[in-house]
């Protein structure tokens, strides 16, 4: 028997009214939840998924993550099937897992297809870098896992805990400060973001303004379109390889040495998950960018 997956849309400004979000998560999923034993073999698939999980208090019915859930330290113990858009079945099958949630974008397809005809339930939780996207995924988990109650108490908490935050970048009166986001430096030639992005989001709703939004999505940019953003900051994710550059090498590059943001040193390291998951920790994740954008160094 081959199993319907179960989806929602994306999308970068989605902003449907909370009660509407719930309603629809709890009537599409109500099919497969209700009338049947909650699962207790959960596959979590997706760095913010496995943080709600644990946030919920729900863990102990994990047996398996991938590899982008590093959140909490506890989640790491668990057995890694692999990173979420490089999944292979045979990991996956391995865990024995009666129901999977995953964020959208797993893949390849040819994976999700074999799971598919296993007939191992599959839920796809939305992801959309907003306030209410972070709201609305916290719910669409807690759906999943049949804590509806618990869900909705973290989402009112991490909602209220991003309006604070929000409110004090409101009143803050400096000029906003213009950002890259650098994803990565290989071979000497920068992929930056564009608009759409989670770090788009994070980075308007830290205070700052993205240096670069003629395009969508993340990619590679001429030093020319580097040099007109004349970006004040850096940002980059703090992690291993090619992204833990030293400071002197990354603006000692030739698209990078002209801009404001080289001549200051203003270089900004955040943890990727923490930065670009908008999962629970939205809250911090913006607060310390903000402060970081603000900070006299830069």
């Amino acid at each position: 028997m081959k199993l319907p997956q179960i989806s929602s849309a994306r999308g970068s400004h989605w902003s449907a009214p909370l009660w509407l979000v719930g309603m629809a998560v709890i009537l599409v999923l109500a099919p497969r939840l209700l009338n049947a034993e909650p699962a207790d073999r959960i596959l979590s698939i997706g760095g913010s998924v496995t943080e709600i999980v644990y946030a919920l208090g729900e863990q102990d019915r994990l047996v398996a993550r991938d590899t982008t859930s590093l959140y909490p330290e506890a989640a790491t113990h668990l057995p890694d099937v692999g990173y979420i858009r490089a999944l292979g079945s045979e990991g996956v099958l391995s865990v024995q897992p009666t129901l999977i949630i995953t964020e959208d974008g797993a893949g390849p397809p040819e994976t999700i297809e074999v799971l598919s005809e296993a007939a191992i339930p599959m839920i796809t939780i939305p992801d959309a870098y907003s306030k209410n996207g972070v709201v609305a995924k916290i719910l669409a988990v807690g759906n999943a896992l049949g804590v509806p109650e618990k869900a909705a108490v973290l989402a009112k908490q991490t909602k209220a805990d991003i309006e604070a935050v929000e409110a004090t970048v409101a009143s803050q009166i400096e000029a906003p400060k213009t950002v890259l986001f650098v994803l990565s430096t290989q071979g000497g030639r920068i992929t930056a973001s564009g608009s759409g992005t989670a770090a788009h989001s994070i980075i308007q709703m830290a205070g700052g303004q993205n240096a670069i939004s003629s395009f969508e999505g993340y990619k590679q940019v001429t030093a020319e379109a580097i040099a007109a953003a004349a970006p004040d900051v850096i940002l980059m994710m703090d992690r291993d390889g090619d992204h833990s550059s030293t400071l002197d090498d990354l603006f000692a590059m030739p698209s990078l040495i002209a801009t404001p943001a080289a001549q200051n040193g203003a270089l900004v390291r955040m943890n990727g998950l923490l930065l670009l998951g908008f999962g629970p920790r939205t809250p911090e994740a913006v607060k310390m960018l903000n402060s970081a954008l603000r900070s006299s160094s830069l």
